[in-house]
C-alpha cells in the first residue's frame, strides 16, 4: 500500500476518533438543559464528561496537524474554502473549554445558568458546521485548476449540505443521551434512556437520507456496505437502549457514527477534495501529498506515539468509569 493512502486511512481514522468521542460530549452539552432540570442534575450531568472532554478534542488537533503535514495542498484548501465555518468552530470550542472549566468557579445560580448556555452553544455549533463541511467534501466544493477554493460562504448552505448538518446533530444527541443513561443513575438516567430512543429514531431516519444520497452522489460497493453496516449498528444500539443495555447501545451509536464516517472517507478516496466545477481539478491523495520522505518520518513518529497516546486515553476513560449520581443541593 503507497503511503499517501496509508495516510489518507490515518487521517480518516483520526476523525472517526473525534467524532466518535467528541460526539457523544456535544450530545451530552446540547442536553445540558434538556435533561438536567436542576442545578444538582445539571452538575450531574457535567461531571459525566469533566475527565474526558479535553482529551477527546486532541484527536481534532492531531488530525488537523496530520493534514497539514501528510497533504498540506488539501490542508490550505480546506481552511481556504471553510475559514468561516472553521473560524466559527474555533470560536465555539474556546466559549465551551471556558463554560466548562469556570461553571463550578462561582456558588451563583444565574452565574452557571450563564455557563450552561455557553456549553450549549458551543456543543450544538461544531455539531451542525461539521455535518455541514463534511457534507460538502463529499459533495463537491468549487476549485478551480489551481486547487484554489472560488466559491462564496452561501454556495456550502445547500440541500444536501444542510441535511448533513441534521443528520450529525441529531446523531450526536442520540449518542449523547445513550451516553448520559450510560453514566448516570435514578430518574436522570430513565429520562436520558427514553430521550435516546427518540433521537435515535430521528437520527436513524435521517442517516439513511443522508447516507443513501451520499451513495448516489459518489459512492461505491464498498462505501454503500459500510453505509449499511452504519445503519445496522445504529438499530442494534437503539434495541439495545430500549432493553436498558446502555453499554451495549453506546457500543452501537458509536459504532454507527464510526462506520457512517469510514464510509464518507470510502466515497471520497482516491480525492480528498473533490471539485465541483471540473474533476480533474480535485485534490487527490497523490496531488495533494507531502514528499515521500516526510510521509516515510511522519509514519515513523506516528507508529511510536499513537498507541501511547491511546493507551493514555484509554486508561482515563477506565478510571472514570464508574456512574455518577445526582447529590442533593447543600443549603448555604
Amino acid at each position: 500500500m503507497e503511503l499517501t493512502t496509508v495516510w489518507f486511512v490515518v487521517i480518516a481514522g483520526l476523525w472517526i476518533g473525534y467524532f466518535v468521542l467528541e460526539g457523544f460530549d456535544f450530545g451530552v452539552g446540547i442536553l445540558l438543559r434538556v435533561l438536567g432540570r436542576d442545578e444538582p442534575e445539571r452538575r450531574a450531568v457535567t461531571t459525566t464528561i469533566g475527565p474526558v472532554w479535553d482529551g477527546n478534542e486532541v484527536w481534532l488537533i492531531v488530525a488537523g496537524a496530520m493534514t497539514f503535514a501528510a497533504f498540506p495542498e488539501w490542508y490550505a484548501s480546506l481552511f481556504s474554502g471553510f475559514y468561516l465555518p472553521l473560524f466559527a468552530i474555533l470560536v465555539a470550542l474556546i466559549v465551551r473549554g471556558v463554560a466548562l472549566e469556570y461553571r463550578g468557579k462561582r456558588d451563583d445560580l444565574v452565574w452557571r445558568s450563564r455557563m450552561d448556555w455557553m456549553i450549549f452553544a458551543g456543543s450544538v455549533l461544531p455539531a451542525v458546521l461539521w455535518g455541514l463541511i463534511f457534507a460538502n467534501l463529499v459533495r463537491g466544493v468549487p476549485l478551480d485548476a489551481s486547487h484554489e477554493f472560488v466559491g462564496s460562504l452561501g454556495s456550502l448552505f445547500n440541500p444536501f449540505a444542510l441535511l448533513g448538518a441534521a443528520t450529525v446533530t441529531v446523531l450526536f444527541v442520540a449518542h449523547g443521551a445513550i451516553f448520559l443513561a450510560l453514566k448516570t443513575t435514578g430518574e436522570l438516567r430513565q429520562r436520558a434512556n427514553r430521550l435516546a430512543s427518540l433521537c435515535g429514531l430521528a437520527a436513524a431516519v435521517l442517516a439513511v437520507g443522508f447516507l443513501g444520497w451520499t451513495q448516489g452522489l459518489r459512492g461505491d460497493a464498498v462505501s454503500a456496505v459500510v453505509a449499511g453496516a452504519a445503519a445496522v449498528a445504529l438499530l442494534g444500539g437503539l434495541v439495545a437502549n430500549g432493553r436498558g443495555r446502555e453499554g451495549w447501545a453506546f457500543v452501537g451509536t458509536a459504532a454507527a457514527i464510526g462506520l457512517a464516517v469510514a464510509s464518507l472517507f470510502l466515497a471520497l478516496f482516491p480525492a480528498v477534495m473533490p471539485s465541483s466545477l471540473d474533476p480533474a481539478w480535485s485534490l487527490t491523495t497523490a496531488n495533494a501529498a507531502s514528499t515521500a520522505y516526510t510521509l516515510k518520518l511522519l509514519t515513523v513518529i506516528a507508529a511510536i506515539f499513537t498507541p501511547l497516546v491511546m493507551l493514555y486515553q484509554g486508561w482515563t476513560y477506565w478510571v472514570f468509569r464508574k456512574r455518577i449520581t445526582v447529590e442533593p443541593a447543600v443549603a448555604s
